[in-house]
């Protein structure tokens, strides 16, 4: 019997006459990595918990015991010296806390939601109050038109004729109707 898992594995597919590439298509692991594995390169796997993987999902299409390949995979990598493939078997702990005291009562949630709306309803009215200053403002003209009329009398004669204010007196008292 062959001494490594991979070799194990290469005999058992060879003996029971599959092609790698149906395995390869069966599993959908690469070819590349499941000639690793039966070569024993270990480190052109992607490592950790995939090397187990596909070492269990290559025995499991080949009819070789998944357990005992896995088994096999971890013993080689332990003789070979990397203990960094193997699974930690220590307990993870959350760092979540589940069972935290709330620290805001619900009456300063309420003031706080009241204290937020009020303010936008602030903020909403003054860009309401701004808006229709300026509104009146555009639509107000600059000078009345007497004080028009009065800078076109005051204007020297020659200037006159360029300077045609009049348009703007049927227009102006359009707005005042």
């Amino acid at each position: 019997m062959a001494a490594t898992i991979g070799e194990q594995l290469r005999l058992t597919r060879e003996e029971r006459g599959i092609p790698l590439r149906e395995v390869s298509d069966e599993t959908r692991i690469s070819i590349h990595y499941l000639e690793a594995i039966e070569s024993n390169d270990y480190k052109r796997l992607p490592g950790g918990i995939f090397n187990r993987s596909f070492v269990r999902a290559y025995a499991r299409c080949i009819g070789y015991d998944e357990k005992a390949a896995v088994e096999g995979y971890s013993r080689y990598i332990r003789e070979k010296g990397d203990p960094g493939d193997d699974v930690a078997t220590t307990p993870y702990h959350s760092k979540v806390y589940i069972d935290a005291p709330a620290t805001r009562s619900p009456i300063l949630t309420v003031v706080l939601a009241i204290l937020i709306l009020g303010l936008l309803t602030l903020g909403a009215l003054a860009a309401l109050h701004w808006y229709q200053r300026r509104s009146a403002v555009l639509l107000r003209p600059a000078l009345p038109l007497v004080a028009l009329v009065n800078i076109q009398a005051d204007l020297p004669a020659t200037l006159r004729p360029v300077v045609n204010l009049g348009f703007w007196k049927a227009d102006y008292e359009t707005v005042l109707q």
